[in-house]
């Protein structure tokens, strides 16, 4: 697939992997175009984008957590993309979203419901238009449930699940759905939590490996390959011993 001047919508421009991608992208002459929460956002994002390519990339205020601006958004962008990125993404802190009932549901609704909001509305369009891709970023969280992090993980699982489905629903509508499952990821949203240097990834190999799938027509991407296969050993722990383990 040629990037060349195809038209991307990034989904959380100013998280770390947004950032990664915008400035990967611009540099295979993409025009981009991407949200963030706020304007200041915008205006912060703007200056961190390399090689001096702003002007092919466009900020829009989307909060992800406003269900109800999501349509108008999309209804306004006056250029629709070919291909739309999800870079949202809220790590809880487990023992206060386990008895916190607002911190809950942020962590729920940014990365599960307020996902599925926006992109039932931009995959209805390109399946109208039978053109278009969907790439989202899940976690292997999702995988199998774990005391640590069952809020986000359970989210994480419920955002696999429907771009699964959502895959298998528009394939038959020339409309490609990419499921991305990075492991742990060095940025400012794991700032407070230990993360392995070998199981971990930085935004930039995340984002080379997005570009990379991409090219070659992936379905489901693990950012590192050994996590496909971590995962499946966790998933083969018998739960009587599973639900014993400190993870």
């Amino acid at each position: 697939m040629e990037f060349k001047d195809k038209k991307i919508l990034i989904i959380g421009g100013s998280s770390d992997i947004g950032l990664a991608l915008i400035n990967d992208l611009i540099l295979l002459e993409c025009n981009i175009y991407f949200t963030c929460k706020t304007e200041d956002r915008i205006e912060e994002v703007i200056p961190k984008i390399k090689a001096n390519n702003s002007s092919k990339c466009l900020g829009y205020s989307l909060d992800v957590l406003k269900f109800d601006t999501h349509r108008i958004f999309w209804n306004n962008l006056k250029v629709k993309p070919d291909i739309v990125i999800t870079c949202v993404g809220y790590l809880d802190d487990i023992n206060i979203s386990s008895e916190n009932n607002v911190e809950l549901i942020k962590s729920v609704n940014s990365n599960y419901v307020g996902l599925i909001n926006l992109l039932n509305i931009i995959s209805n369009d390109f399946k109208k238009n039978k053109s278009g891709m969907i790439v989202g970023i899940s976690s292997v969280a999702g995988e199998r449930g774990r005391g640590s992090n069952y809020i986000y993980g359970s989210s994480k699982a419920g955002f696999t699940t429907y771009l699964s489905g959502l895959r298998n629903s528009l394939f038959k509508h020339n409309v490609r759905v990419i499921t991305v499952k990075p492991g742990p990821v060095k940025t400012k949203m794991t700032n407070n939590i230990k993360i392995s240097k070998l199981l971990s990834s930085n935004p930039y190999v995340v984002s080379s490996q997005i570009i990379r799938s991409i090219r070659k027509n992936k379905d489901i991407v693990y950012i590192r390959w050994y996590w496909k296969w971590i995962i499946l050993i966790i998933k083969f722990i018998p739960e009587n011993i599973f639900k014993r383990l400190d993870i």
